[in-house]
């Protein structure tokens, strides 16, 4: 017999970054078991003096064959109270909110307490995040307004299933790895992909990607290039593939005092979906040097098309990326991710991380992710 689930999160028509892309990706994983699924998202997310980008709306197609509805407005009560009637009134098994933001938490948290009036459905909270990365006055009370409203949890990290105890030490929780994302197309040759972003293929890529924020270490990976052992290597660029989250002159101001311009592709506007596989099929390696972190969904995308990286040992990251078989784990330091750049090229290890890659991915579907949900919806 089908169940019944409501995702609330970002979805189209927000960008929502990877956020939106994985709720979307897990409705379709939850339909291809049988099951009946409606995404519930913002018609505001943030208000504009909030949000660091260009715009919150996507101008890409909606996602087919997905039920999507528009309601939640993030600093407006009136909506809450309207989304969680609706969502109370369907009586579905399982509510999955996803909460990543202590600035959430109001919104979330009322409408995860209305839902809950129905006495049937069940309320999970998929938390990216549970101690944000730029701390905020008030963090600490809306977290635990949203996270006390919730039945159970999963994590995708085990650094955030720690912090996640230490606000409800009594709740299940369930830590799953991120799946894959494989829903940016199939790969293509790096021939193909540099010709679809008008780059030279005699050029070997280093990718960068994602939203640009300060805890991304992107001026660590720009000291990085700087350093003797990637000097000698001026057949390397780097290309920055996402839009900044934050204020763009500093960065400007290293590239120009390293005097790194002719070693950089910066592609430093929103990439649509659609783009995305060209990036990482154009990278011979992805490097995400993060100076702190929980999980990052650049590391499932970068499996998915069996692209080695380099990662730094903060949070989650390492525990996705096995040292020495897929890639490399190293301190947020510019000269150790140098070092480890210098090793892949001068190695000439892409083969060998290739192939460990096809096998380790394995065990990160969409399948598991799902059927372990259920699990945890059935212990709570």
């Amino acid at each position: 017999m089908a169940k019944k689930v409501v995702i609330v999160g970002p979805a189209h028509p927000l960008r929502g970054g990877g956020m939106a892309t994985f709720n979307e990706r897990l409705a379709y994983a939850f339909q291809q078991e049988g099951d009946e699924v409606e995404i519930v998202t913002f018609s505001l997310q943030y208000p504009s003096f909030l949000f660091p980008g260009k715009s919150q709306y996507s101008d890409e197609p909606a996602p087919v064959g997905l039920p999507i509805k528009v309601l939640i407005n993030s600093v407006n009560p009136v909506s809450w109270w309207k989304t969680g009637s609706y969502i109370r009134k369907q009586r579905p098994d399982v509510v999955i909110f996803r909460f990543w933001l202590p600035f959430m938490g109001p919104a979330l948290g009322t409408i995860a307490r209305i839902v809950r009036r129905n006495r049937y459905s069940r309320v999970l909270a998929i938390t990216d995040n549970v101690v944000p990365h730029e701390k905020r006055p008030g963090d600490l009370w809306l977290t635990k307004y949203f996270l006390s409203a919730c039945h159970g949890f999963v994590t995708m990290s085990r650094a955030v299933q720690q912090d996640l105890k230490k606000f409800e030490p009594g709740k299940p929780g369930l830590y799953l790895p991120h799946p894959l994302y494989d829903n940016f197309g199939a790969s293509e040759s790096k021939g193909a992909a540099c010709a679809a972003l008008n780059l030279d293929p005699r050029y070997n890529y280093l990718l960068f990607f994602g939203f640009i924020r300060a805890y991304k270490g992107l001026d660590l990976l720009l000291k990085a290039m700087a350093e003797p052992s990637l000097l000698n290597y001026p057949e390397i660029k780097l290309i920055i593939a996402g839009e900044f989250y934050e204020d763009a002159a500093p960065y400007q101001q290293l590239i120009n005092e390293l005097n790194l311009q002719d070693r950089l592709i910066l592609r430093t506007d929103f990439i649509p979906n659609a783009e995305v596989r060209h990036y990482f099929c154009a990278a011979d390696l992805v490097v995400q040097p993060y100076k702190h972190a929980t999980q990052s969904g650049v590391t499932q995308v970068a499996y998915h098309f069996d692209k080695p990286m380099v990662v730094t040992n903060v949070g989650g990251l390492a525990e996705l990326v096995p040292h020495g078989e897929v890639g490399y784990v190293v301190e947020p330091r510019p000269q150790a991710i140098a070092n480890a750049i210098h090793q892949f090229y001068a190695s000439k290890e892409a083969p060998t991380f290739s192939q460990n890659i096809i096998k380790y991915k394995k065990r990160f579907s969409w399948q598991r992710f799902v059927q372990s949900i259920w699990e945890l919806t059935d212990k709570v």
